[in-house]
């Protein structure tokens, strides 16, 4: 039995009605009915006006309820005020999906916000699919549908893009026409005020006619679920997105523009790592990158052989390819037998395989075969430049030949405008990318090997660790019951010693005496850590003293530190000092971080300890909950790893004492949405285990 598609009356409608339809042809409503009847769509329409016997050729009906009978999709193009009234009058009719093409809600202001709710509330009353409002509309090639305003839709092809911007929408409509992109699905999403992106994600995902999934967005309304598709979407197809407000000056934009809340930059870049969703920053990428998923095998490796007619561009490919983290396959020796025989004495035949400026349409065809049937070539990238002797169209032709006999990926390089364009073309028409240059070839080529590897990565592992969760919830609960927005230090340390974190033997001392005979009983040496509600940056106010080794040194310490902070901070309440036993001498210091983001949920940052991670931004992030692959990438993608790893003779460090306390960290997120922001600062860090020396709870 076929599973029921809940999105068949949206992309695949047997009828639709049309309310607001025109008969003016500079009227949104003449243009939406004669883009659905131009388009080939064999399915009924219903114009609905009050004032119109006939659109198009169609009769015309007064309003939804004299409809005769329920329309699958109802597409709403009146002013703002008339909306509501004709969302419950096909409600009423039963309808299956709404599309409101109609601007001026949420992105207006209060009112506009106030009209999109009751919207949705419809909606979900009624249980129709609501797309937009604010949209430009849908267009299905598959079924010869365009329910949109564009002014023509674009060719068939089996990309699928949704965006949340209907103006970027047309623009890319148009560039796709003069490029000759061809789509599937094309989806302008508005505002959301029912389906969302992973609404949208869904949808392609299942869709057979869509192989790759591209999209824009400016928000999530629910990060949680769009993480959870798009990991279901992305074992299937690739899914590569532009994410906008990637920028404090584009997150402010973003939100006047949309009206909705934009979830800090680090999250979004976090779930799209951990979701496998391929982030792009312009929109010629991501052409690049949808054209040579669609129409390109996935290579099986990171290997790439060059082919090239000039060592320049080869050169040029080489450093691209190192930069990006892919590798120059190494020729087997078969293959560069071939090659001896078949190529001049002065071409090079190592990768990059240079077969000279001379060189004609027959011997890129020879050394194409011959790295074709290589072993160790995942991938193949042909560069041609225009010399004298180059046989473009030729050359192109020996390209397309040698790519249908390969299951390998093939990507073509011909630089150069006026002479390689019907090259370029030829190329393109059949199916191979090419790019103008070396580098977007390798961006192409270095996505599809990222994804190949998440479509094969190990089943992620998922670690709980044994923790009092029942006393850390009273010790939370408690702070709120008081209205503290920040646990004191002793109650942070014991939500830590709840989830059994690692932390040095602490005791809290009011008076210098009891300083004293914590330390006697911790065992010298000690650190001293003033503790105040008031006080963050204890280190910035020389709130911390290290390296105590007796009685006297700990009696000075105390008085000192508590003067100094009254000095620095009049009216500070002192609650006194952590007396705290030392570290590990020549520990390495990290941080772990932890914030509430507003469309994706608790978010986790790795970093080393001191000002440069925070000044070079050379931190980690991920959502949780952490898987152990999570925890273990987290610590590997910051720019200081080597000093983890251990540099001029130093061990490394235990890595998996680090791994734990993230995978802690994680579940005390999980358990407890409570905490806002935590910060454990520094962990000491060394070859036998690790230590959370410092620790804030904020809650709310």
């Amino acid at each position: 039995m076929q599973p029921v598609d809940r999105f068949q009356p949206l992309f695949n409608p047997r009828s639709i009605a049309v309310v607001g339809a025109s008969r003016h042809s500079n009227k949104l409503g003449h243009v939406l009915a004669a883009n659905i009847l131009g388009s080939g769509y064999k399915g009924k329409l219903f114009p609905v006006n009050p004032k119109a016997e006939e659109i198009l050729g169609h009769k015309a009906y007064p309003s939804p309820a004299e409809l005769p009978e329920a329309p699958d999709l109802g597409i709403v193009v009146l002013p703002r005020d008339q909306v509501i009234e004709a969302l419950e009058a096909l409600g009423e009719s039963e309808v299956g999906a709404v599309l409101v093409i109609t601007a001026g809600f949420r992105e207006t202001g209060r009112q506009g916000f106030d009209l999109e709710t009751k919207m949705a509330e419809i909606a979900a009353r009624k249980r129709f699919l609501l797309l937009g409002p604010n949209s430009l509309g849908l267009i299905n090639t598959g079924m010869g549908l365009n329910a949109s305003i564009a002014l023509e839709p674009p060719a068939r092809g089996n990309i699928g893009f949704f965006s949340q911007s209907g103006a970027l929408c047309a623009a890319i409509l148009d560039w796709a026409l003069g490029e000759n992109i061809g789509f599937s699905k094309f989806v302008s999403l508005g505002n959301k005020a029912g389906l969302s992106e992973a609404d949208a994600l869904e949808a392609m995902g299942d869709d057979p006619d869509t192989t790759v999934i591209i999209g824009y967005l400016e928000s999530v309304e629910n990060g949680r679920e769009f993480m959870r598709v798009a990991q279901k979407v992305t074992e299937k197809k690739p899914v590569i997105m532009i994410k906008a407000g990637t920028t404090q000056a584009g997150a402010r934009a973003t939100s006047s523009h949309t009206g909705a809340v934009a979830g800090s930059i680090e999250a979004s870049k976090a779930a799209f790592t951990q979701a496998g969703i391929i982030q792009v920053h312009d929109v010629e990428s991501l052409f690049d990158l949808a054209r040579a998923f669609s129409c390109q095998p996935l290579p099986k490796g990171p290997n790439l052989t060059v082919v090239t007619n000039s060592g320049g561009p080869g050169i040029l490919a080489a450093d691209a390819c190192e930069a990006a983290g892919l590798q120059l396959a190494t020729p087997a020796t078969a293959t560069v037998e071939a090659l001896r025989e078949a190529l001049p004495p002065y071409a090079s035949l190592y990768n990059p395989i240079d077969i000279i400026g001379d060189a004609k349409a027959d011997r890129y065809r020879t050394t194409l075969e011959a790295v074709a049937k290589d072993p160790l070539t995942d991938a193949i990238m042909v560069l041609l430049t225009p010399t004298a002797s180059a046989e473009i169209m030729e050359t192109a032709q020996a390209v397309i030949d040698i790519s249908g006999e390969t299951d390998k990926p093939v990507f073509a390089c011909f630089m150069g405008d006026e002479r390689i364009g019907p090259g370029r073309d030829l190329l393109l028409d059949a199916g191979i990318p090419c790019y103008a240059y070396p580098e977007p070839a390798v961006r192409a080529l270095t996505a599809m090997v990222a994804h190949h590897r998440w479509q094969h990565r190990p089943w992620p592992v998922e670690v709980c660790f044994r923790r009092d969760k029942g006393k850390g919830d009273k010790l939370i609960h408690e702070a709120r019951r008081i209205h503290l927005s920040e646990l004191s230090q002793p109650q942070a340390f014991e939500v830590a010693m709840a989830y059994e974190l690692p932390v040095p033997e602490t005791t809290m001392a009011r008076t210098s005496d009891q300083a004293v005979r914590a330390a006697k009983k911790i065992g010298y040496p000690v650190a001293l850590k003033i503790v105040s509600p008031h006080i963050e940056g204890r280190r910035a106010l020389e709130g911390v003293a290290l390296n105590l080794e007796d009685p006297r040194q700990v009696r000075a310490a105390f008085a000192d530190i508590t003067a100094r902070v009254m000095r620095r901070r009049p009216g500070t309440y002192i609650s006194g000092c952590l007396v705290q036993a030392m570290g590990p001498k020549k520990a390495r210091e990290v941080v772990i971080k932890l914030r509430q983001d507003p469309q994706f949920g608790p978010l986790i940052g790795f970093c080393m300890a001191g000002p440069s991670a925070e000044i070079l931004n050379d931190i980690a992030w991920r959502l949780a909950p952490l898987t152990l692959q999570d925890a273990q990438e987290i610590i590997r993608e910051i720019k200081s790893f080597p000093l983890l790893r251990g540099v001029r003779g130093e061990p490394p460090v235990d890595f998996g004492a680090i791994e734990d306390i993230l995978l802690t960290v994680s579940q005390m997120a999980v358990d407890f949405p409570e905490i806002r922001e935590a910060e454990l600062n520094p962990i000491l860090l060394s070859e036998n285990g690790a230590l959370v020396t410092d620790l804030r709870l904020t809650v709310g």
